[in-house]
C-alpha cells in the first residue's frame, strides 16, 4: 500500500481505533484499570507540644505541626472521610534531645501521648508510629553515633525499647524508618514477647538517601541539627537490586508490609517489589515531592489539584497498595465528591 492513508484504509487494516473508549467520561470510567479511593491514603501528621497550638512549615505550604488536641481533631476529620490510618511524627523539644536518644523510649513522650489521645478519641483509625532516633537525637541522625560512625546494633536496642512504649500507647503499626540491619526481627521478637503479637510492622525497607527529605527534617526539627549525612545506612539512589535484597530480608524477619521511600522518583522500585513479592507495598510521597507540587502550582506551572491527583494515581498504577501523602485529607474529599 502506498500514498495517502484514508479512513477506508484504516478500516481495512482492522479498524483498531484506540480512541473509541476515550470519547466519553462514562466509557473512560468503564475501562479504567487503576482505582483510587480514600482507603488507599495514609495521612502523616506532625505533632508538637502545647494546647490549641499549630505552627506552619515554611517549606511545606498548607501543612502544619499540630498540638495533640488538634491532632485528635484531624484524626476525626480523617476518619469521617474514610482515611484508614495516620502516620505520626513528633517534633521533640530541643531540651529533650540527646546523643543517646533516651526520650525515644520515655512512655510519657510526645509520640506516646499523641498515640494514646488519638486512640482514645478515634479508636477505629489506624495509628502508625515512626521508629527512628532522628526525632530524639541531638545530632539529627537516625542512629547512635560514636566517633562519627553510626552504630547499628546499639541503635536497634534503643529502637526496640521505643517500639514497645509506642505499642503500649496504642500504636497499631510500628514503622521502623532507620535502615539499620536486623531491626525488623529484633522489634518483632520484642513485640511478641510483650504480648503485642497483633501489632503489625510496616518496614521502611527501601529507603533511599535523598534530597527530597529536606522539608520533613524542618518539620520534625532535625534538619538544622543534622551532622554529616545518612549515606552509610540509607540506600544509594543509583541502586535497584539492593532494594529487593532489603525487602526480602525484612520479610524474612517478620515485616507485615513494606515501604519504598521516596515515592515518585522510585516508582520503578515499587514496580519491582510488587512483581517480586507477595506482600502489601506502600510508598511515601515525601515532603520534597509535596513541596514541588505546591510551589510549582503557586508559580502557575500547572493546575494544583490536577497534579495532586495525577501523582496519586501514578502510585497506584505502579503497584502500591497505599500511599502516605500530605495531600490525603484533601484528596479524600475530592474522591468523596466534596467541594474543596
Amino acid at each position: 500500500m502506498s500514498g495517502t492513508w484514508t479512513k477506508h484504509d484504516m478500516d481495512f487494516l482492522g479498524g483498531h481505533r484506540q480512541r473509541r473508549t476515550r470519547q466519553a467520561a462514562w466509557s473512560r470510567a468503564m475501562v479504567r484499570q487503576t482505582v483510587l479511593t480514600p482507603a488507599d491514603l495514609i495521612w502523616p501528621l506532625f505533632v508538637i507540644e502545647g494546647q490549641n497550638e499549630r505552627s506552619a512549615i515554611n517549606t511545606m505550604p498548607g501543612v502544619e505541626r499540630l498540638s495533640i488536641d488538634l491532632a485528635v481533631e484531624a484524626a476525626k476529620q480523617a476518619a469521617s472521610e474514610g482515611i484508614p490510618a495516620l502516620a505520626l511524627f513528633p517534633n521533640t523539644p530541643g531540651h529533650l534531645r540527646s546523643e543517646n536518644g533516651e526520650e525515644a523510649y520515655n512512655p510519657d513522650n510526645l509520640m506516646c501521648r499523641a498515640l494514646s489521645a488519638i486512640k482514645q478519641a478515634v479508636p477505629d483509625i489506624g495509628l502508625i508510629a515512626d521508629v527512628a532516633l532522628d526525632e530524639y537525637s541531638a545530632n539529627g541522625q537516625d542512629g547512635l553515633v560514636r566517633n562519627g560512625e553510626i552504630l547499628n546494633d546499639e541503635t536497634i536496642e534503643v529502637m526496640v525499647k521505643s517500639a514497645i512504649v509506642q505499642a503500649r500507647a496504642g500504636a497499631d503499626i510500628i514503622a521502623p524508618s532507620d535502615m539499620m540491619d536486623g531491626r525488623v526481627g529484633a522489634i518483632r521478637m520484642a513485640l511478641d514477647a510483650e504480648g503485642h503479637d497483633k501489632t503489625a510492622i510496616m518496614s521502611y525497607s527501601a529507603k533511599y538517601a535523598s534530597v527530597y527529605y529536606g522539608p520533613f527534617r524542618e518539620a520534625v526539627g532535625s534538619g538544622e541539627r543534622l551532622q554529616g549525612d545518612k549515606r552509610t545506612y540509607q540506600m544509594d539512589y543509583a541502586n535497584s537490586d539492593e532494594a529487593l535484597r532489603e525487602v526480602a530480608q525484612d520479610i524474612d524477619e517478620g515485616a507485615d508490609m513494606v515501604m519504598v521511600k521516596p515515592g515518585m522518583p522510585y516508582l520503578d522500585i515499587v514496580r519491582r517489589v510488587r512483581d517480586d513479592f507477595n506482600i502489601p507495598v506502600f510508598a511515601y510521597q515525601v515532603s520534597g515531592e509535596y513541596a514541588m507540587i505546591e510551589f510549582a502550582a503557586k508559580a502557575g506551572a500547572f493546575d494544583r489539584t490536577a497534579a495532586m491527583m495525577e501523582a496519586l494515581y501514578a502510585f497506584k498504577r505502579a503497584g502500591c497498595d497505599g500511599v502516605l501523602t500530605y495531600h490525603a485529607l484533601e484528596a479524600a474529599r475530592i474522591l468523596n465528591g466534596e467541594r474543596v
